[in-house]
């Protein structure tokens, strides 16, 4: 069969590695991918957000199924655009996608089906929000409502810090379109996990749990970004807390959706904090997290292109996805000045020496790559994805951070603490 990916980024990357593991898989595409794709996938030059560009192709290459990778092409119906045309795609519509693509969808949607999440209030008027800031306890959490590539949301410890974050939102337009409505919420202190789960608009199937690292510094200090590293399973994830958000968040999520006329078809992301042993929902995401996947799919021991068709065929409760018993850690490389600006062009030394000697225990995911010439360079502010895998968290965590050595480029920056507290656990 004939497989598209759209994307290209790390998550992408993992999403064609593993793709390609399938053997019913005859050639991948992915559409733009990047320099570390092209070796698994036949690349080509349409934008992740061109949906007719995308739909076009996937007619005149009779594509069997197309996978989806980021938000932004959900958000803007590429699910429905390619189901109106008879093509399967894994993905949920431009309905169900408002449930990452609207914090105020998303909270409306929690606060009907009774899904524990924070307290927050909308605002579309500045000196309304300002107001409201006024009176809230501190510290608090301002959210821009559309989608901001994960650097939308503020954890303002002061009113100065808060009522900034609401001026630079809805005065300035600093998040453009995304920004024209916020959401200010309490904050809840506690340790912060993401479930995501397959499901076809009825049946859920979680995947192991895993922990991201937002925060741009050692010890989580300086500014939110799309990721820096992530492992997988957390070790707060017990069976009892997995169990309780199967069924407290992720099928009453499901099921609204569906009773809102927007039933989900695809990975439903469930970005928690657990809070005295509870979870709370932060966020909704309609698709694989980043870097999340780069260390949950090495684990997943069932051919993903089974569990796809499983759910676009609605038939997801007749299939039993299996897992490995093993730990993966994820560690990103990121640009010099990520996640503000940064330079890019920067030669990328060492990859060849990883390549010459693949295992499934070191996984180098491409995120903001490129070929110049003979030379791929850094293309974006995060640029690789190293994953370890191993049996413990020591082995996983030493596998990745060997690898992360071996590469370099200039400006290269890397969080050296990830993955340090499930060491703490001492699972």
């Amino acid at each position: 069969m004939k497989v598209l990916v759209i994307g290209g980024g790390g998550r992408e990357h993992a999403l064609v590695w593993k793709i390609a593991q399938s053997p019913r898989v005859s050639v991948i595409f992915c559409a733009p991918g990047n320099a570390g794709i092209e070796s698994l996938a036949r690349c080509v030059p349409i934008a992740a957000d061109d949906i007719a560009g995308l739909k076009a192709f996937a007619l005149s290459e009779h594509i069997d199924l197309t996978v989806v990778g980021p938000e932004g092409a959900l958000a803007l119906g590429i699910a429905d655009e390619f189901r109106r045309a008879k093509l399967r795609i894994f993905g949920p519509t431009r309905g169900a996608a408002q449930i990452e693509a609207s914090k105020s969808f998303a909270k409306d949607l929690m606060v009907r089906a009774r899904i524990p999440t924070a307290a927050s209030r909308t605002f579309e008027v500045l000196d309304q929000a300002l107001a409201y800031l006024e009176r809230h306890p501190l510290p608090v959490v301002v959210k821009a409502d559309g989608l901001a590539q994960g650097k939308g949301v503020v954890v303002a410890a002061t009113r100065e810090q808060a009522s900034e974050a609401v001026t630079d939102m809805l005065g300035k337009q600093s998040f453009g379109a995304a920004g024209r409505r916020v959401v200010i919420e309490e904050f809840l202190d506690g340790e912060e996990v993401t479930i995501m789960a397959f499901t076809d608009g009825k049946a859920v199937v979680p995947m192991v749990a895993a922990q991201d690292h937002k925060r741009v510094g050692d010890g989580d200090t300086g500014l939110n970004t799309g990721g820096m590293g992530a492992y997988a399973p957390a070790p707060v994830a017990t069976p009892a807390l997995r169990s309780e958000v199967v069924q407290c968040v992720l099928r009453p999520a499901v099921e609204a959706l569906l009773q809102v006329g927007s039933p989900f078809y695809g990975v439903l992301y469930a970005g928690l904090m657990i809070v005295r042993g509870r979870p709370y929902v932060l966020e909704f995401n309609a698709r694989f997290g980043d870097p999340e996947t780069q260390v949950v799919l090495p684990l997943l021991k069932t051919d993903l292109v089974d569990v796809m068709e499983a759910v676009v065929e609605h038939r997801l409760d007749q299939l039993d996805v299996e897992w490995h018993d093993r730990a993966a850690v994820c560690v990103v490389l990121t640009s010099a000045g990520y996640p503000g600006s940064y330079d890019t062009g920067r030669p990328i030394k060492g990859l060849v020496d990883l390549s010459s000697a693949p295992s499934d225990d070191t996984l180098v995911f491409h995120a903001g790559t490129k070929h110049d010439g003979n030379e791929v360079v850094t293309a974006g502010g995060r640029v690789l994805g190293v994953t370890g895998v191993g049996p413990r968290w020591t082995e996983a965590r030493e596998r990745a951070y060997k690898a992360v050595r071996a590469i370099s480029f200039d400006g290269c920056h890397f969080r050296t603490d990830i993955a340090s507290r499930a060491l703490r656990s001492g699972v």
